[in-house]
């Protein structure tokens, strides 16, 4: 879909900021609409639609449960 999200998860991600969802988010609405930008008659749908992909990105990673990753014996 698009390439350019990357995983926010651990352990593929540690210290996820608001920005990076919001970056993740931004990316997200940008694909699904078509939209670099939007028009100024857009933009108040576009910038909601980020907001809301935001808080759903930090209620999900708040959600998940990542299975600990086994450790290696040395």
């Amino acid at each position: 879909m698009c390439r350019s999200i990357k995983t926010l998860r651990e352990p593929f991600a540690s210290d996820v900021t608001d920005e990076d969802m919001k970056a993740a988010a931004l990316q997200y609405v940008r694909k699904i609409s078509g939209f670099r930008a939007p028009s100024a008659r857009n933009t108040e749908a576009f910038d909601r639609a980020v907001e809301a992909v935001t808080v759903a990105t930090r209620d999900l990673l708040a959600d998940l449960q990542v299975k600990p990753s086994p450790q290696t014996d040395s």
